[in-house]
């Protein structure tokens, strides 16, 4: 790769890839993912990883049999588990002798005369081969706990804006956009490319995901739009086949792409 410009991607893992429905970490899914991501790594991708599970994890550590109602104990949750998140890709990645970032955002970080701050330190970290691991400072920001709204899939968009991505990977517990509900219709096909968001494209992206996660397919329509006004292609493709990576590596088509018309 001397001499050539590596390709940037940003990779958002939810809460449903990582997690079992019991709320614990797959292990063996959890492991397939970094090995697949060192690995494309090491071949010439720069990696940002924006990733969920703090709760989920927090949840598992405290012993609590399911996602707290009040936002006290979400945030109590949130701060336990991403202890267990970092700790978990620090120890996974060094197998493979890469080293990790951590980097907790808040929106109010990202307006237009702070955001800058994180550009530098991105831009710095990848420089030197960390895979930064980013994640909503579930903590101290309690919006997304209260609303309930996926805001990590806009965050993971903001951030391949911000990083200047070229692409941005959604892995998700569907295997893309469909034109219905796949679990309500044996004949929901997969849309496999989307380039604008009409008003019909949001109309097919409806419900709640998964009880562990806080996003459905809508959040994803809505980063598809930002990734796409900032010249970002996005995939959404199936979080619980780590291989669909080596796919879009290889450029073999996987899930739904939303191609930007600005580059």
């Amino acid at each position: 790769m001397e001499g050539m410009k590596r390709k940037r991607v940003v990779v958002k893992l939810g809460s449903s890839t990582l997690t079992h429905k019991t709320g614990r970490l797959n292990i063996r899914r959890v492991e397939k993912l970094v090995k697949i991501l060192a690995d494309i790594h090491n071949a010439g991708w720069d990696i940002v990883l924006v990733s969920s599970g703090a709760i989920a994890l927090g949840m598992a550590k405290l012993g609590l049999p399911e996602r707290p109602k009040d936002t006290p104990s979400k945030q109590a949750c949130a701060a336990v588990g991403q202890c267990e998140l970092m700790y978990m890709y620090d120890k996974q990645f060094s197998e493979y002798s890469l080293t990790v970032a951590q980097f907790l955002l808040t929106k109010y970080i990202l307006i237009e005369d702070r955001r800058k701050n994180v550009e530098n330190a991105l831009e710095r970290v990848l420089q030197q081969g960390v895979i930064p691991v980013v994640n909503e400072n579930d903590t101290v920001a309690i919006d997304e706990l209260e609303l309930e709204v996926g805001e990590n899939d806009s965050l993971a968009a903001t951030v391949a804006a911000i990083a200047k991505a070229d692409t941005l990977i959604i892995m998700s517990d569907i295997d893309g956009l469909y034109d219905k509900d796949p679990h309500s219709f044996h004949d929901a096909r997969l849309i496999p490319e989307v380039t604008e968001i009409t008003g019909d494209i949001r109309r097919l992206a409806g419900g709640a995901g998964s009880k562990l996660g806080t996003g459905g397919m809508i959040t994803k329509i809505n980063a598809a739009e930002i990734a796409m006004s900032n010249g970002v292609d996005m995939v959404i493709v199936n979080g619980r086949e780590p291989e669909n990576l080596y796919k879009i590596y290889d450029g073999i088509p996987v899930g739904t792409r939303f191609i930007a018309q600005t580059k």
